[in-house]
């Protein structure tokens, strides 16, 4: 055991504390148990609640650990997928939100329905449900497995109650979870997300302060990181250039060892980037529940400023570790892999009681995802499977189906997280495989809200066509081995988001559609119009002047740290 007793009772109650809290919210108003209550919150959730939700969705132990990993190794380069999600919420606020708040859609494959056709529909939803319990669940049980097999001391291939160690500690955090989003859906959700969103980031910053300090400052840090070599550098041979001169840098070239040049970022990530912030069920639906579309629009936007932080308290942990490492802090010792580096910096530098703080945090990291994913989940296979086939089904039915299709999606995810060990890093997994499920969503969903020509045969041709390039291309990569793939999985998300672009605009010249009726609300006539809605109040309350003051603040640390 490399924890305490202390340690190991504060993370108890924290387990029993969220689940708990999560029950709770589920009895509070039990008598609104019916479908926009469970699956929306009753369109209650304002701009504060959304925007943290948001966030704690987003940031999963995955954040913590696989990030720290890849600074470890390559310095802030991986702080692109945080920072660029602030250019893409911003896009979420002017654009999608308003939209999807005047349609009044449960989920976003019924808006897809309403602007395209079912058959669109259909296939967003089982893309939908493969993203919640596969790229959102299964990765972040994963990693909280990973983590708490280490911060436990636990051998790898030890056994606990007859079952493999890590498999155990996945079934448990799975199963957990799964109790309190059943029982209490979105409402559960939120109110444990934001708990847990102040948890993770008080953990976060507690490790990052206390290594900083010992680090003694950033001069130093930037001093050590220049003149010393990799801790890698003596076990990774001559092929890959170790050197931290650059660490600190955001920005790479092409011959980057860290595989994301300036060119791949700038092109690639849009592309997943407005998939996940704009087009996915698991975090569009806080903006979806908003009380009205002022805090549709807000909400995104704070979450954007919290994004400014994981680079600061996520990615640089691990530049800091190799600076402690290269200054010699742990006498001699140093993680034994890049992705022990954060449960590393825990055990060794944190006294009894700030251990168990941080590993609860860890597992708030993980559960919050989960319970997301979950949800979403569940509100997808009520509205976008069951009910779709059903419309008469009952509000009090499509809950059962709600609840049954989370214990079901536990178990689904439990069993397909261990493949993410298949991939070097774990956020390098995530990271491929949304590159390669994210083109062809993307293109419709900007396509059909800025194009009114745009069809819906064109938009279900270009979902099929871009859904079965993706798996091509994701076996390729698999079997990399014997297919010898080597195309930049950034660039590849590009070169299937034009790909698809192309389908999208023949067919829709072959096969022209006039607009629906009921989609005339959906599409902007032009890119000004959302900007010219009413601002919904003044300063910093006014989406516009909130939205350009994100887009400053990026822009700076971008400069500041290129």
């Amino acid at each position: 055991m490399m924890v305490a007793g202390l340690d190991m009772w504060i993370v108890i109650a924290y387990l029993v504390g969220v689940v708990a809290l999560g029950c709770f919210a589920g009895m509070k108003r039990r008598s609104g148990g019916e479908g926009s209550h469970y699956f929306l919150a009753n369109n209650t959730l304002t701009w504060p609640v959304i925007g943290l939700a948001m966030f704690a969705a987003n940031i999963s132990t995955v954040h913590l650990v696989s990030l720290a990993e890849a600074a470890y190794k390559y310095g802030l380069a991986y702080g692109n997928f945080e920072w660029m999600a602030g250019f893409t919420l911003i896009l979420l606020s002017l654009f999608f939100a308003p939209l999807y708040l005047r349609s009044k859609v449960p989920t976003l494959p019924d808006f897809l329905e309403r602007r395209f056709n079912r058959k669109c529909r259909d296939v967003l939803a089982v893309v939908s449900v493969f993203s919640a319990l596969v790229i959102h669940i299964g990765v972040a049980l994963y990693t909280a497995a990973w983590v708490m097999r280490g911060i436990l001391g636990i051998d790898p291939a030890a056994t606990i109650m007859g079952i493999d160690a890590l498999m155990f500690f996945i079934i448990v955090i799975g199963v957990l979870t799964g109790i309190y989003t059943m029982i209490g859906g979105l409402l559960a959700v939120v109110w444990t997300e934001s708990v847990q969103a102040v948890l993770l980031l008080v953990g976060a910053i507690c490790i990052t302060v206390v290594g900083f300090i010992k680090v003694g400052g950033w001069t130093e840090l930037a001093h050590t990181l220049a003149s010393n070599p990799h801790p890698l550098a003596a076990v990774a041979g001559s092929k890959v250039d170790w050197g931290t001169a650059n660490f600190l840098t955001i920005l790479r070239g092409a011959d980057d060892p860290s595989g994301l040049p300036w060119y791949s970022v700038l092109l690639g990530y849009p592309i997943i980037g407005i998939w996940y912030w704009c087009c996915d069920q698991t975090i569009v639906q806080r903006v979806l529940a908003a009380k009205d579309e002022k805090h549709a629009r807000i909400g995104p936007l704070f979450c954007s400023f919290l994004k400014i932080l994981p680079v600061f308290f996520f990615v640089l942990p691990g530049v800091i570790c190799v600076a402690l490492v290269q200054k010699n802090y742990f006498d001699g010792q140093a993680p034994k892999a890049a992705a022990d580096c954060y449960t590393f910096m825990i055990t060794h530098m944190l006294p009894v009681g700030l251990k168990g703080l941080v590993t609860a945090a860890m597992l708030a990291a993980a559960m919050q995802t989960c319970s997301a994913a979950l949800n979403s989940t569940a509100t997808l296979v009520a509205y976008d499977m069951f009910k779709r086939w059903r419309p008469e089904t009952s509000d009090h039915k499509l809950v059962k189906i709600g609840k049954w299709t989370t214990v079901v999606g536990t178990i689904v995810a439990i069993a397909s997280s261990p493949m993410f060990g298949h991939y070097n890093t774990i956020f390098e997994g995530l990271s491929r495989l949304i590159c390669y499920v994210a083109p062809p969503i993307t293109t419709v969903f900007l396509f059909g809200v800025f194009w009114r020509k745009a069809s819906g045969k064109a938009a279900y041709i270009t979902m099929v066509t871009g859904g079965l390039l993706g798996a091509l291309v994701f076996f390729l990569d698999w079997f990399k081995e014997v297919t010898f793939w080597n195309v930049n999985f950034m660039m590849m998300s590009f070169y299937l988001a034009v790909i698809c672009a192309g389908v999208m605009v023949l067919f829709s010249r072959l096969y022209p559609e006039p607009l629906k009726a009921e989609a005339e609300i959906l599409v902007w006539k032009d890119w000004k119009e959302p900007l010219r809605g009413e601002a919904h109040g003044h300063a910093l309350g006014n989406y516009r002047i909130l939205s350009v003051v994100v887009l400053v603040i990026f822009i700076t640390l971008y400069i500041i740290f290129r």
